[in-house]
């Protein structure tokens, strides 16, 4: 192990070495910045150093206890100011076009996956009090960020102040269900609970996001939002998820065993990949953002009902995509990182916002325990794996960067700038970090609050 870890350590420094030489090189006019098809050298050394980095991250957290994703967050981070010391070769790949869209396209391939992996039905059998724990854990951040954000950036635009507050609604359910799991704790009431409100969080923050960025650009083009267009944009974010489910549910299953029948390898993959960008497409035409149609093409896509060809086996849905996703989805999370200015966090008005943000964030989430109907269930837990904000946060983050409103001085300005988005980055960061210790110790803990002591200690 020891071996590979230095290997991949080699590699990534040779990667940041030949993308600096490139850089230089063609800021000297050595080198051509563009080859015949039109993709510079640069980008094809910045993405294997991106990779590269987006791994070796990954091994180092994972090795502490801790989600690859915030080793790919904090990799990206770390190359992204390299500019301190001198090195500015990781500069161009911070507004590259080709970069960006490979990241978003690995943004739509993780919002697909995520949708894969909820259960709709599961949802819907844990009743009452995953919808009640989630529509409070949907309410309580979001108005609470919304006062955080209107206390720090007064300055800035109401629907600046909402879309903060947007980002701290939905919850990354992969590190607490992993915590769980590694408890032998998967089937009890409060995971069960926490996974079941966690697709619904996915649905309403999904949502609040489409109606919120469908405000901010109405507002851009200098329309007056009402109440009637903000009602408009939900309806539409509601009806367009329902009617995915029902093509998922009537049109789907036909055209898997059409599929099944054909020789060629790859099929299902192929066809679910073209799912989930169609319906990306039909999101983006409807004035919804692109994930939320990934998302639904995951929800409705159901790869029971591909049969394959005798001639062949084929491994389940997920399992094909991984490879794609393994190399796409760690290019979105180093960007974001490339784009965190470690220099905004000298300003203590940025970390008391960072701090403030992330109380708000976790006192939210602890309030949705409340909807919690058993007796005899730890609501504790409860409102501790609801805490995590991880990828989703930082996906919020991610568009409200591209989303761009009028400010005060006349211009164009992003919704979330640098110093906001470093606020937020630095919230998923602690968000994440705490949950798997503290849910641990939670779950240690009778529904009354006294210490659980294990018959096999």
């Amino acid at each position: 192990m020891k071996t590979k870890f230095i290997v991949i350590v080699a590699v990534a420094l040779l990667s940041l070495w030949v993308l600096g030489a490139a850089t230089n090189a063609a800021a000297a006019g050595e080198v051509e910045t563009g080859a015949p098809h039109g993709l510079a050298p640069m980008v094809l050394v910045g993405l294997a150093a991106m990779l590269v980095i987006a791994k070796l991250g990954g091994e180092l957290f994972e090795r502490m206890g801790q989600p690859a994703v915030l080793g790919e967050l904090v990799g990206g981070i770390i190359i992204g100011n390299l500019v301190l010391f001198g090195f500015t070769g990781a500069e161009p790949l911070k507004t590259n076009e080709v970069i960006g869209a490979l990241a978003e396209i690995g943004v739509i391939i993780l919002l697909f996956e995520v949708g894969l992996e909820s259960d709709l039905k599961e949802m819907i059998e844990v009743g009452w009090s995953s919808l009640l724990v989630a529509t409070l854990g949907i309410i309580a951040p979001f108005f609470l960020g919304w006062g955080v954000a209107a206390y720090f950036i007064p300055d800035e635009p109401r629907l600046v102040h909402i879309f903060i507050g947007a980002t701290l609604c939905a919850t990354s359910v992969g590190i607490t269900a992993r915590v769980f799991k590694d408890l032998g704790k998967l089937a009890t009431r409060e995971a069960r609970i926490i996974l079941g409100a966690a697709v619904i969080d996915d649905v309403f923050g999904l949502m609040i996001l489409a109606v919120v960025a469908g405000a901010i650009k109405a507002a851009a083009t200098g329309a007056v939002v009402s109440v009637m267009d903000i009602g408009l944009i939900a309806g539409k974010a509601l009806l367009f998820l329902i009617g995915a489910i029902a093509i998922g549910h009537f049109v789907m299953p036909r055209l898997l065993r059409g599929a099944g029948r054909l020789e060629t390898r790859g099929v299902l993959l192929t066809l679910a990949i073209c799912f989930c960008l169609f319906l990306s497409w039909v999101a983006a035409k409807v004035g919804l953002a692109a994930i939320v149609g990934a998302f639904a093409a995951g929800l409705v896509l159901d790869e029971v009902h591909y049969k394959p060809a005798a001639s062949r086996k084929e491994r389940d849905l997920q399992e094909l995509l991984h490879p794609v996703s393994a190399f796409l989805v760690p290019i979105f999370f180093v960007l974001m990182g490339m784009k965190v200015d470690l220099r905004f966090f000298g300003r203590l008005n940025l970390l008391g916002f960072a701090a403030t943000l992330t109380l708000a964030a976790i006192i939210g989430k602890q309030l949705c325990s409340l909807g919690v109907l058993e007796r005899g269930v730890n609501r504790l837990a409860i409102g501790l794996g609801m805490v995590p904000r991880g990828e989703v946060g930082l996906i919020f983050a991610g568009i409200g960067a591209t989303l761009m409103m009028p400010n005060a001085s006349g211009g164009n300005a992003a919704v979330i700038g640098p110093t906001t988005f470093g606020a937020i980055v630095i919230m998923v960061i602690v968000t994440t970090l705490v949950t798997p210790p503290a849910l641990k110790w939670s779950l240690g803990r009778k529904p009354d609050g006294r210490r659980q002591v294990s018959r096999e200690q």
